[in-house]
């Protein structure tokens, strides 16, 4: 298990040194902004929607090295989903994240690389990191108005 663990943790490093999709989109069709008080972390999201389907998508930001591999990881799995896929990713990622240690989950699966940061479920404190993106996708998604707070 530690070698696994191991890997997960470089997986984030890579993520986190050299984020993917770490841009804003000048033709963005939904943006949303992300805050999170307890880390400092923020995160801008843009998507590009286009007949239903995500066909670009881009952040920019600071934050701790768990908040921006999150970022890194959403937007690569958000690309050509459409947008009832990405509403369930959101669920299926926030449970993977939320629910506790040596629970089964049905979706995990579905998650591929997202499922590094499954470790994230022990230490509460850092599950704010983690879903500060995707709360932010889901103000995006919905065109919420304001920063998202995960307070």
């Amino acid at each position: 298990m530690s070698s696994l663990r191991d890997l997960y943790q470089e997986v984030i490093f890579d993520h986190y040194r050299r984020p993917r999709n770490c841009r804003r989109l000048p033709d963005a069709n939904h943006r949303a902004e992300g805050y999170n008080p307890l880390c400092g972390d923020r995160i801008t999201l843009y998507l590009r929607i286009e007949d239903g389907v995500v066909t670009d998508v881009g952040f920019d930001g600071t934050g701790c090295a768990i908040a921006i591999a999150s970022a890194s990881l959403m937007t690569e799995a958000l690309k050509g989903r459409t947008e009832p896929e990405v509403e369930a990713l959101f669920g299926s990622f926030h449970d993977m994240v939320t629910t506790p240690a040596g629970t089964s989950l049905q979706n995990q699966a579905d998650l591929g690389k997202l499922a590094v940061l499954s470790g994230v479920r022990e230490f509460p404190a850092r599950v704010k990191c983690a879903t500060l993106a995707w709360h932010t996708l889901h103000a995006a998604l919905h065109d919420a108005s304001g920063t998202i707070s995960t307070e």
